[in-house]
């Protein structure tokens, strides 16, 4: 795509066809799919965006996409503030490593995709808050938040306060997820089992969760 965007200079790259390698004018070219090689073409540079050279490490971004917050790739940002969040706008954190993520108002709900070492502190989530495929990631909910998602996700801790003693948690293929719970002015930290045990009752399948001594 960045290609494309680079408009007329995407050609810039391409060769000329020469008359001697056109099979219309050369019936012995027909037999076969080859075409006599020429000396290679200078490589087109590569595209930039920002004035930056896009090898590998993209650029980041920060930015309101209709409804939606787009944090991405930032690293060891520990100051990323979205202000005035909306109810109708969500907001996305993506691949984003050893950063701190404030979101201030109510909004819809936070996912926080593939980062690693990334805290996010927000006021109030009118759905959920989710965790997919992140490593090492801290939650602070200041206000509500009704549900909390981890998925594939190794390493998550969760500080909730009073008001959203009431969450739901759910978690699938994920492990070191710890809940700290607050009681009095203090939290207590409670991890949340990985181990499940099924027996078959009455010809169906029934599982509890198990705990390590």
């Amino acid at each position: 795509m960045d290609s494309l965007n680079m408009g007329a200079d995407v050609t810039k790259g391409l060769r000329k066809v020469d008359k001697s390698e056109m099979t219309h004018k050369n019936p012995a070219l027909r037999g076969s799919s080859l075409v006599p090689a020429k000396a290679s073409s200078p490589a087109p540079a590569p595209a930039t965006v920002y004035g930056k050279a896009v090898m590998g490490d993209k650029p980041s971004r920060f930015e309101l996409d209709g409804k939606k917050w787009v944090v991405e790739f930032f690293k060891n940002k520990p100051d990323i503030v979205i202000d005035d969040a909306e109810p109708n706008q969500s907001v996305y954190v993506y691949k984003c490593e050893g950063s701190t993520v404030k979101v201030n108002g109510k909004c819809n709900n936070i996912i926080i995709d593939s980062c690693k070492k990334v805290a996010v502190v927000f006021d109030t989530v009118v759905s959920s808050c989710e965790f997919i495929n992140c490593q090492s990631v801290q939650m602070q909910v200041l206000g509500k938040v009704p549900t909390v998602s981890v998925e594939k996700t190794d390493g998550c801790q969760m500080f909730l306060n009073k008001e959203s003693l009431k969450v739901e948690i759910v978690s699938a293929k994920s492990s070191e997820m710890n809940v700290m719970v607050p009681v009095g002015e203090d939290f207590v930290e409670q991890a949340i089992p990985e181990q499940f045990k099924t027996i078959i009752e009455a010809g169906k399948l029934k599982t509890s969760a198990t705990e390590s001594v």
